[in-house]
Formats: C-alpha cells, sequence, structure tokens
C-alpha cells in the first residue's frame, strides 16, 4: 500500500549509461543536480536534495531496458573512471572488482542501484526515509 505517496518515474527506456541515468533522475528532483556518484544518491535518498519529505515512490519503468544498460560492462566503466581517484589501501580490492566486472560476473552497477534505494524502504537500515521502489 503506497498511501497516496508522490510516485517519481524514471524511464530506462530515456538512457543507456550511468551518466543518462543520473540526467534522468535529476530530472525528478527539485533544485538539486545528481551526477552519478553513488555515495551522493545515498544523501540524496535520505532526503534534503529536492526529494520528496514524507516518504515516496520511485516508479522505475523499462527496469529490464536499465539492467542491460547498468551492466557488467558499465559497471567496469565507472570503475576504470574511478580507478586513478582509489585510495592506494583499497587498489587492490578495487582492481579485483573491476576484473570482476570485466569478466562478467558480479554484481552490476544497476544492482548496487536498486539495492542503495531498498536500503531506504520497508524494512531496511533506513526505512524512516519511506521510498518504495517498484520495478516494472
Amino acid at each position: 500500500m503506497t498511501r497516496d505517496l508522490p510516485v517519481l518515474v524514471v524511464d530506462g527506456a530515456r538512457f543507456s549509461d550511468l551518466d543518462g541515468f543520473a540526467r534522468e533522475f535529476s530530472g525528478l528532483l527539485s533544485g538539486y543536480t545528481w551526477r552519478g556518484n553513488l555515495d551522493a544518491l545515498n544523501d540524496i535518498l535520505r532526503g534534503g536534495y529536492g526529494t520528496p519529505t514524507e516518504g515516496w515512490v520511485l516508479r522505475w519503468v523499462n527496469a529490464e531496458t536499465s539492467r542491460a544498460a547498468l551492466g557488467h560492462a558499465e559497471t567496469a566503466r565507472r570503475l576504470e573512471r574511478l580507478l586513478p581517484s582509489v585510495d592506494p589501501s583499497n587498489r587492490a580490492a578495487f582492481e579485483a572488482r573491476l576484473a570482476e566486472a570485466r569478466r562478467g560476473e558480479g554484481p552490476t552497477l544497476f544492482d548496487e542501484i536498486v539495492a542503495l534505494i531498498r536500503e531506504h524502504g520497508p524494512g531496511s537500515q533506513e526505512s524512516a526515509d519511506g521510498i518504495l521502489l517498484e520495478l516494472s
């Protein structure tokens, strides 16, 4: 039951990579632009960055299209872009994660984003944020 919560819609048919998803998601925000950093997305989901204040529904239509667009290839591309700034103490683990993505294994960027959003919904650690994710 969604208790008349505001519904924000992301359309997976409108983007083909993380930058496109960031643009699509940013279009839902009032007065804020998200540029694709997952830590920043977590902050946005906590509120105060142009999202509804008392919980909301994130309806992700054409989610299967997004699953492909934000799959292993895009995951590897994102990790490659981040690699130069990785702390040396974390470099080996980061490179292992990159190699995994290049092999088409492990969680994808889509998986990470969905898990992050679900962390702000019912039964999760940050459920007080009241975000309901609907994939269709």
